[in-house]
């Protein structure tokens, strides 16, 4: 074993960040974790972790759930597709594996919603399995400590670490450790600004702080305007209080989820003023929502699927949007 896995063997042990999943029993639990944890921060996901798993606490649990109660319980955390994901692969784990997570990386793989980050880390911390992990905290340090080119984000450069990588996590004899160990390091000290090198245990073998260079890696990824998106978001409510809502079209992104209608999407017409205007940056586009607002409804128009009238609106699984709006213009929950 080389003395720089050593060193950050010791460094993990004395300084290992608390987590609910970390040393688990149940491999369900860190499999859960490591599908919120995709492309979402540690501090993010901690209370959505225990909300989750009071909700679903098991394998069969989760294989049985309804759309609604599955998407409240990941409302907020965002790539609800992940949800759905989990779900599908809890069905498959109940119909092929015995209600069991495989030990083996390639079956983790053939899961719903498991790629080859999400199988190694399962894999490694679960069942010891010598497969280093590259998210960008790894491939931060790494790019650093080996000036390593390319961009990260793509499979290519990551696969290529991922094998340099495999022989140090073998000899280290502890796999959990070592990749929980490099992530923690990326995150708490070989950060993307202002990096910690002086606390750093692989500082000695570190290419990019020896030449000061630590700013060039990894290669930062060309600047991407995003396309704007406009709408419009309709608060409505009838004598009796209830809010109306419409069920989000389409079968990715935001599907089942309930959000503010657009008032020219509605079965019959209102007149309605702006109040205010909402933004949100999504992955691929920027969306802006005009916000509009409407007196109460004297009678309660019926209405075709889609759309409903919603007494405790907080009970459905909402969109984002849909929940910043109604805490910010809490004043329409009383008709005038």
């Amino acid at each position: 074993m080389e003395p720089w896995v050593t060193a950050l063997l010791a460094w993990y042990r004395s300084r290992e960040r608390p987590m609910p999943w970390r040393g688990h029993p149940d491999p369900y639990a860190v499999w859960v974790s490591e599908i919120m944890l995709q492309q979402t921060q540690v501090e993010t996901v901690r209370p959505y972790f225990a909300r989750f798993l009071d909700a679903f606490p098991d394998i069969p649990s989760l294989a049985a759930a309804a759309d609604e109660p599955l998407l409240k319980a990941w409302e907020g955390l965002g790539y609800y597709t992940r949800a759905r994901n989990l779900r599908k692969a809890a069905q498959v784990l109940l119909a092929k594996h015995g209600g069991r997570l495989p030990r083996d990386a390639d079956a983790l793989r053939a899961l719903p919603g498991i790629g080859d980050y999400t199988a190694a880390a399962i894999a490694s911390i679960c069942f010891g399995q010598p497969l280093p992990v590259v998210d960008g905290n790894v491939a931060r340090v790494f790019a650093r400590r080996n000036l390593l080119g390319g961009d990260f984000r793509k499979p290519a450069p990551r696969r290529a670490l991922a094998a340099w990588l495999a022989p140090h996590i073998a000899a280290s004899g502890d796999p959990a450790a070592f990749n929980q160990a490099m992530m923690d390091l990326g995150a708490q000290v070989c950060t993307p600004r202002a990096p910690r090198c002086d606390a750093c245990p692989l500082r000695p073998t570190c290419q990019a702080a020896e030449r000061g260079r630590q700013a060039d890696f990894p290669e930062p990824p060309p600047a991407k305007a995003l396309p704007e998106r406009a709408a419009k978001a309709l608060l409505l409510r009838d004598a009796r209080n209830r809010l109306l809502l419409a069920r989000h079209p389409g079968e990715r992104l935001l599907a089942g989820f309930w959000e503010l209608p657009d008032p020219a999407t509605l079965p019959f017409r209102v007149r309605s003023r702006r109040v205010g205007a909402y933004r949100q940056a999504f992955t691929h586009f920027r969306l802006t929502l005009e916000i509009r607002a409407a007196k109460p409804l004297p009678d309660s128009p019926d209405l075709p699927d889609g759309l409903r009238w919603a007494d405790d609106p907080a009970a459905l699984p909402l969109t984002t949007a849909t929940r910043k709006i109604l805490a910010a213009h809490a004043a329409t929950k009383r008709p005038r």
